[in-house]
């Protein structure tokens, strides 16, 4: 995971957000000199994530901290592994603290479940996607959870993919209308993607030469009936409603990727804690 200028940001704003004018029970305890150790420890069986954004936290409360990873992002971990030790003065410890855990039990819990997801997969020649309903202004860092999951990254945003959705079709009046527009005014590189409800609209999408059809919400029946029409002149996606326990029936349909929002919006964080 990258630590760019855009999550330096996000970890200086989360930072201001728990500290403030600053830690007033540290401070009224702990000398600023006074030494400690630390680790970060796995409570539960999970997928790393965020290993370098926690330790980019630490040297951002106090650059005398050391930081020493023991496990890598996109590493699977069991109960009870140390995944980091920290030396540095306490109080820098203890103010680094929540934050650091914060993002590392989120970004881990993204990843873990994404692995659950992606193990079901291993039989079928399908890609799992995420999709755009991630944290404001954590999608960077929740995708790049999901890709230490072992899942694949939809388009970050929709400034760099042309999906043209129900509420699209409606306004613009018909899914021909809507992608002969869009052909007209996009580079010859961007593919076109649909979403479908129904077996007539996936006609009517891959005659108006849609390079990939979205079957949203669609049973698993369906979706094989779907696959079979179109058979192979454009890509295929399921995506609505995909869960762990419906998520190999799509697979079976022969769908060329799965889409599951469930990734980044209902992921539970990972048990991560700090022990001085």
């Amino acid at each position: 995971m990258n630590i760019d200028h855009q999550v330096y940001s996000l970890i200086d704003m989360a930072i201001a957000e728990d500290l403030g004018p600053g830690d007033l029970t540290t401070d009224s305890i702990f000398s600023s000199d006074q030494k400690g150790l630390a680790k970060l420890v796995a409570r539960e069986p999970m997928v790393i994530s965020g290993i370098l954004i926690a330790r980019a936290v630490f040297l951002r409360i106090d650059e005398r901290c050391r930081f020493s990873p023991l496990a890598r992002d996109g590493e699977y971990v069991k109960a009870n592994k140390t995944i980091a030790r920290i030396q540095g003065p306490v109080g820098s410890l203890l103010k680094a603290e929540r934050t650091a855990l914060n993002f590392m039990r989120r970004l881990s819990g993204i990843a873990t479940e994404t692995r659950k997801f992606q193990k079901l997969l291993e039989e079928y020649p399908c890609t799992l996607l995420d999709t755009r309903k991630t944290t404001p202004g954590w999608r960077s860092i929740e995708k790049a959870a999901v890709r230490d999951g072992g899942g694949s990254n939809h388009r970050f945003g929709l400034f760099d993919g042309v999906m043209i959705k129900d509420n699209h079709i409606k306004a613009a009046g018909s899914i021909d209308k809507a992608i002969k527009l869009a052909r007209q005014r996009i580079p010859p590189t961007i593919k076109i993607e649909v979403e479908c409800e129904s077996i007539s609209q996936v006609r009517t999408a891959l005659k108006a030469g849609a390079d990939i059809i979205m079957l949203d919400n669609m049973s698993p029946k369906k979706m094989k009936h779907a696959v079979d029409i179109i058979a192979s002149r454009a890509k295929t996606e399921a995506s609505g409603g995909i869960t762990r326990e419906n998520l190999v029936d799509a697979a079976k349909s022969g769908v060329d990727y799965i889409s599951v929002g469930a990734l980044t919006h209902s992921a539970k964080s990972a048990d991560i804690a700090m022990e001085i």
